[in-house]
């Protein structure tokens, strides 16, 4: 609620620079100023708002489960269900299948190869609900039983393969899936190509996950005072991102320069006055305190002369 303003103003205003330029215009779907409910512009806040959405959820089904299992049987049964999938290997294609049901029971899916993203309606879309809550619910149980995790650590190497092909596989067919509906002539249906590309585009996306997961915990564990401090500023530049890149972008889009060229200097530009931004502003300050919690400071003892936090 607090983020939403500060990020919309400058999209907005973004926006309306750049249909100033020769030749453009309002593009198709630009932000207004009053959006009109439920028809609400979360921008990239939607994944906020849907984490509030599943936090509430799961909190109300905790409770629920714990007053009615006041034993901890139905809680000790789904814990063991849940490490005999993770222990599997075939666990990321158990964990896929819902949300294959999701993606080919949306009609709207395979024009666009993605789970559909709700940040156009305060009212969360079915699709996002499984695919999102699903990966909610499998960190929640995981944090149950942390020792699986050193399953997925093992399993680091296969499941980036798997993930690398599955990935190529996928951007393949998302081309294919676009020319496909205008093609006069396919040796296969659109169906029978949306039906392929929902099975491996589900699957890609667990073994993905399990992927970063298993590297992470391989070779990024130890402590690092450099990545802790990207980790706590990470918060604040996702919530501040968006415009600044979105202004680059339209300056960029002026020149006839190389696509990664133009990547490049928008992450070059970007990223250092925006780490800068929180070291100032957020790190030491309340806001800092509102996204992360507070920080700890450091005090010397007046004996042993220790600093401790």
């Amino acid at each position: 609620m607090i983020g939403w303003p500060l990020v919309y103003v400058p999209i907005v205003l973004v926006v309306t620079w750049a249909a100033n330029f020769p030749n453009g215009g309002p593009p198709h779907g630009a932000p207004g100023w009053m959006p009109a409910l439920p028809n609400f512009r979360l921008t990239h806040l939607w994944f906020l708002y849907v984490l509030l959405e599943l936090y509430v959820t799961m909190l109300l089904l905790r409770g629920a489960i714990a007053w009615l299992d006041v034993s901890g049987s139905l809680r000790t049964l789904i814990d063991r269900l849940f490490a005999r999938t993770i222990r599997n290997p075939l666990a990321p294609l158990v964990l896929a299948i819902p949300i294959f049901v999701a993606l080919w029971l949306d009609p709207r899916w395979g024009y666009s190869m993605e789970v559909r993203t709700p940040d156009q309606s305060l009212i969360t879309n079915a699709q996002a609900w499984i695919c999102f809550g699903l990966a909610f619910g499998v960190g929640w149980l995981l944090h149950r039983q942390a020792d699986l995790l050193r399953l997925i650590e093992r399993r680091w190497l296969p499941h980036l393969v798997l993930a690398i092909v599955l990935i190529l596989i996928c951007f393949v067919l998302a081309g294919v899936m676009l020319s496909a509906p205008g093609a006069p002539k396919l040796p296969y249906s659109f169906a029978t190509l949306r039906l392929v590309s929902a099975v491996l585009y589900a699957a890609a996306i667990w073994i993905t996950t399990f992927a970063a997961l298993g590297l992470a915990l391989r070779f990024m564990s130890g402590f690092s005072p450099t990545w802790r401090y990207l980790a706590d500023a990470s918060y604040w530049l996702y919530i501040i991102h968006l415009p600044i890149v979105m202004a680059l972008q339209v300056a960029l889009s002026q020149l006839d320069w190389p696509g990664l060229v133009k990547f490049a200097i928008i992450l070059i530009v970007a990223v250092p006055p925006m780490l800068a931004s929180y070291h100032l502003l957020v790190r030491f300050t309340f806001i800092g305190a509102v996204l992360n919690g507070r920080r700890a400071e450091k005090r010397v003892l007046p004996r042993s002369g220790i600093a401790t936090a």
